[in-house]
């Protein structure tokens, strides 16, 4: 069985390809039913629940269909016995002129807990930097 911090690395890749695909039940999978998400856009008191996190894409699936990218650039794991966090990088650049210059990184924070031997993400924070 692959390690701890392998398994995060896998179920955050997987759940960028399934963001990348538009795939909401893979958007979905691996996420613990009473997640809270702190988002782009408000309100400024976040997310709570699975049920509010399956709402909020739609609407971005339907802005990156014109041509958004959406890449991992960099992903860090750290992983204790029963809780673990993660942060990255993505590259969520507007549809648009590719050759143009990109769009400031997408700032990603996922906290996880581990439930009968299996990850999950208990927590999300999504930012961009603000000038």
């Amino acid at each position: 069985m692959p390690d701890d911090e392998t398994q995060i690395r896998t179920l955050i890749t997987r759940w960028a390809d399934a963001v990348r695909r538009g795939d909401l039940e893979g958007v979905l999978a691996g996420h613990a039913e009473d997640l809270v998400l702190y988002y782009v856009p408000p309100p400024d008191g976040g997310f709570r629940g699975l049920a509010a996190y399956r709402a909020l894409w739609p609407p971005f699936f339907a802005w990156q269909s014109q041509g958004a990218a959406f890449d991992l650039d960099t992903l860090d794991v750290t992983a204790g016995a029963q809780v673990a966090f993660a942060h990255a990088l993505v590259r969520c650049d507007p549809p648009g002129d590719p050759a143009g210059p990109p769009a400031p990184r997408l700032r990603l924070t996922f906290g996880l807990r581990k439930e009968r031997g299996r990850w999950l993400i208990a927590h999300e924070h999504h930012s961009f930097p603000h000038d």
